[in-house]
């Protein structure tokens, strides 16, 4: 999720092969677990919204794996960063995580077992997954031209970290951070629930501070940004913020 600015540049330390595939495995294996946790929530196997988004999930998953495989240093600061990680993040992620959760847990209960929102129509669905696709797209391409795009907030001194400004970082500083917010409320949507529109709003807020304290300290330890930041105005909104 982490949109530190870096140019892209090849990394000589590559994680080996079977390592990498390894931590893909893994990764696969956490999303069905928590898919079948949803059908348990749902009380039934033909959610289909839950098939539909889990489905989604896994493809993407796959594709990203192997669109990276060459890029395997960006995979692995996303899965076991560096050390450096703000005290503030951890606060994030006791709370982020939960609030995600929540948003599959709550559309589980909803839109699969108890149907406190009434059907939605399918241009609500077929809004919801463009969001999506184009949401994730855009993360990865942030991820392809940011080598030190990580999943937490620290400073990659000992991999110089440097400011970048291709890509989506022309038209925001955070571009990972706008499609975060976009995927949590889009998951909503797709997932047949409002009610879980709840906590994808609190995820939705946590990012936007999350996004305000990276970029100040971003302003203050990575040289080259505040420059940056002036060139490009905006954190996530142009013409907002």
């Amino acid at each position: 999720m982490n949109t530190k600015a870096g140019r892209s540049m090849p990394d000589q330390k590559t994680e080996p092969g079977h390592r990498y595939w390894l931590i893909t495995a893994r990764g696969i294996l956490r999303f069905v677990a928590i898919l079948a946790a949803m059908f348990f929530l749902a009380g039934r196997l033909s959610y289909w919204q839950a098939w539909g988004y889990g489905g989604m999930g896994l493809l993407l998953g796959l594709a990203v794996a192997v669109l990276f495989v060459r890029k395997p240093d960006v995979i692995k600061e996303r899965v076991r960063p560096g050390p450096g990680m703000k005290w503030w993040d951890r606060v994030f992620f006791a709370l982020y995580i939960p609030s995600f959760l929540a948003v599959l847990a709550v559309a589980s209960l909803d839109a699969g077992r108890y149907h406190w929102t009434a059907s939605m129509p399918v241009p609500a669905y077929i809004a919801a997954y463009i969001t999506l696709y184009v949401a994730y797209g855009v993360s990865v391409w942030a991820m392809w031209t940011n080598r030190f795009f990580s999943s937490v907030v620290r400073i990659q001194t000992e991999r110089g970290q440097h400011v970048v400004q291709e890509g989506p970082y022309r038209l925001v500083r955070h571009p990972g951070y706008v499609c975060a917010i976009l995927l949590g409320l889009a998951s909503a949507v797709a997932l047949g629930s409002l009610w879980s529109l709840i906590p994808a709003g609190l995820m939705a807020m946590l990012v936007i501070a999350r996004t305000a304290l990276e970029d100040a300290t971003l302003q203050r330890e990575l040289p080259g940004y505040p420059e940056y930041a002036r060139k490009v105005r905006y954190r996530l909104v142009p013409g907002v913020w």
